[in-house]
């Protein structure tokens, strides 16, 4: 399971980096807390259905996009 919450974790911070955003900037377009989004990207949290949404829409990919190297 751990493998799985790492894989999304970097999906999340190389979508983020390639839009030039911070954690930060992310954070408050998903309407998350900074610690929350640092703590995913390393693959720490595990998330629900509803927050990957969140970060799909933030992020402006598909929820799928996420997903699919998992």
């Amino acid at each position: 399971m751990d493998n799985k919450l790492q894989i999304f974790g970097s999906k999340i911070k190389s979508l983020r980096e390639a839009k030039g955003m911070s954690q930060e900037a992310l954070a408050f377009k998903a309407g998350f807390d900074r610690t929350y989004i640092s703590l995913v990207e390393r693959g720490k949290r595990n998330l629900s259905l509803l927050n990957i949404c969140r970060f799909a829409e933030a992020l402006d990919v598909k929820t799928a996009d996420l997903l699919n190297e998992l």
